[in-house]
């Protein structure tokens, strides 16, 4: 087997853990979604009529508290959480494995991208 460059073993590495983190959120959101339609959540619902669910704003610990008791609709959550950290993880990954490389240019790139995914992040918009 040949030996792979910098590069690829970066690219092979980020794909690897790009799919790790699409696979476990899927699973996590599988498994919520078992665990919802396995419980008796109350009366049948009347569709002549649509009432949408009340807007939560909840934190990042109630999610965490709500999985720690198997909630279903904190374990879909969590889920979609960790679908949404996987590509910020990999820009990180980006950041660490270029600067590693000393490929200076992309570690600049990359950490510009992170700096405005958190800015965004932390503004909230």
């Amino acid at each position: 087997m040949a030996k792979l460059d910098p590069d690829q073993r970066l690219e092979i590495a980020m794909g690897n853990m790009l799919r790790g983190g699409v696979t476990t959120a899927a699973l996590v959101v599988l498994a919520g979604g078992i665990i919802y339609l396995s419980q008796f959540h109350g009366p049948l619902p009347d569709y002549r009529h649509f009432h949408g669910p009340a807007a939560t704003q909840i934190g990042i610990g109630a999610v965490l508290a709500g999985v720690g008791r198997l909630d279903s609709a904190s374990l879909i959550e969590l889920g979609i959480l960790l679908l949404i950290a996987t590509p910020i993880c990999r820009v990180i990954f980006g950041v660490v494995g270029f600067a590693l490389m000393r490929d200076w240019f992309f570690t600049a790139a990359s950490a510009v991208v992170l700096a405005i995914l958190l800015i965004s992040f932390v503004l909230g918009r």
